[in-house]
C-alpha cells in the first residue's frame, strides 16, 4: 500500500519549487494527499480496519498542520496548492 518510488518521484517533480526540492511543504502535502486518497479507498473496502483508520487520521492531521504553516508563511502558495490538489477547507 505504500507509494512506489516512481509515483513518489512523479509527485515530487510536479510539486517542487526548485530543481533540488524534495521537502518543501508543497511536496509534503502532495505526498500525504496521495497516501490519504489511497488509504481512503482501502477503508471503503475494509470498513473494520481500525488500525489503518487511525493512521489515516494521523496523516490528515499532519497535512492540516503543514497547510496551516504554509498559509501563515505564504498565502498565495497555499491557495495555489489547495487549488491544484482539490482540497477543501
Amino acid at each position: 500500500m505504500p507509494l512506489t518510488k516512481v509515483k513518489k518521484t512523479e509527485i515530487i517533480e510536479s510539486y517542487r519549487t526548485h530543481p533540488s526540492d524534495t521537502g518543501s511543504p508543497e511536496v509534503q502535502v502532495a505526498i500525504l494527499s496521495r497516501r490519504i486518497e489511497e488509504l481512503t479507498q482501502h477503508l471503503n473496502l475494509q470498513p473494520k480496519d481500525h488500525h489503518s483508520r487511525r493512521g489515516l487520521l494521523q496523516m490528515v492531521s499532519t497535512r492540516r498542520r503543514l497547510l496551516d504553516y504554509l498559509e501563515g508563511k505564504d498565502g498565495g502558495r497555499f491557495r495555489d496548492l489547495k487549488k491544484r490538489l482539490g482540497i477543501r477547507r
